[in-house]
C-alpha cells in the first residue's frame, strides 16, 4: 500500500493525518462500547469493532493509492463549509454515533433488551458491511466526497456520474443508513434503535438540504438530477 508518485508532500501529509484520525476514532469506539457497558466481555461489541477496523483497513487499501487528495480533504477543517451543516454533519458522524454506542452498551450492562437472535446480529453486520462498502465504491468513484457541505471550487468542482451515482445522487448517505440502523442490531440492543432513527432521520435532512445546495450552486447538477431520479434509495426517493 503506496501513495501514488504523484501525490505531493501536502498529499502525504494529509493522508498521515487521516490515518492517524481514524486509529484515534476506532478507539474511540472501543472506548465508548467497553466503558458504557462497564466490561470488556462482550462479543458482539469485540465482532463489531473487528469490522469497523476492516472496513477502515479497505477504505485505506483503496483510497491511499488512488485518492489520497481526497483523505487529506477529509480530515481536515472545511472552511466554507455551510453552516447548517457544521452541526447536521456532527449529528450524524460522531454525536449520533457515540450516542448509539453508548446506549448500546448501557443496553448491555443493564439488560434492558430481551436477547436478541444470533441471525439477527449477523444480518445486521452484513448490512453494515455492505454500507461501508457502498460508501467506499462512493469516495473511490468521487474525489470531491468530503466530509461537510460545500462547493469546491479550489479543487475544480464538478459532477460526478460514474459508479453508484449511476443509480442514486447520495450514495454515501445511503451506506451511512446502513451504518446508523444496523450497529443497534448488531449489538443486540432494542433500545440503541431509539438514537438510531433520529439520526437516519437527521440523514434525510441532510440529504434534502445537500441537495438543494448543489441544484443551485453546482453547474450540470440540475441536468444530472434529471437523468438519475432517485436522491437516496433506489426506485423509491
Amino acid at each position: 500500500m503506496t501513495i501514488e508518485n504523484n501525490s505531493t508532500p501536502n498529499h502525504k501529509r494529509g493522508v498521515i493525518r487521516w490515518i492517524i484520525v481514524s486509529i484515534v476514532f476506532l478507539l474511540l469506539i472501543g472506548l465508548s462500547l467497553f466503558l458504557s457497558a462497564g466490561t470488556v466481555s462482550w462479543p458482539a461489541a469485540w465482532a463489531y469493532l473487528l469490522l469497523a477496523v476492516l472496513i477502515q483497513l479497505l477504505d485505506a487499501v483503496v483510497l491511499i493509492p488512488i485518492s489520497p487528495e481526497l483523505l487529506g480533504e477529509r480530515s481536515r477543517p472545511q472552511a466554507g463549509a455551510k453552516k447548517w451543516d457544521q452541526l447536521l454533519s456532527r449529528l450524524m458522524a460522531t454525536i449520533g454515533p457515540f450516542t448509539i454506542w453508548i446506549v448500546s452498551g448501557l443496553d448491555y450492562r443493564f439488560n434492558w433488551s430481551t436477547d436478541t437472535p444470533l441471525w439477527l446480529a449477523a444480518i445486521s453486520a452484513l448490512f453494515i458491511f455492505g454500507g461501508g462498502l457502498l460508501a467506499l465504491w462512493a469516495m473511490a468513484s468521487n474525489r470531491f466526497f468530503i466530509g461537510m457541505v460545500r462547493i469546491q471550487e479550489e479543487r475544480g468542482h464538478q459532477v460526478i456520474k460514474s459508479g453508484p451515482y449511476r443509480y442514486v445522487r447520495h450514495p454515501g448517505y445511503l451506506g451511512s443508513l446502513f451504518f446508523i440502523f444496523f450497529t443497534p442490531l448488531m449489538l443486540g440492543s432494542i433500545w440503541g434503535l431509539v438514537p438510531a432513527l433520529l439520526i437516519c432521520g437527521v440523514v434525510f435532512l441532510r440529504t434534502t438540504l445537500e441537495d438543494q445546495v448543489l441544484r443551485n450552486e453546482l453547474p450540470g447538477y440540475q441536468a444530472y438530477s434529471n437523468e438519475v431520479t432517485r436522491k437516496l434509495i433506489p426506485l423509491i426517493w
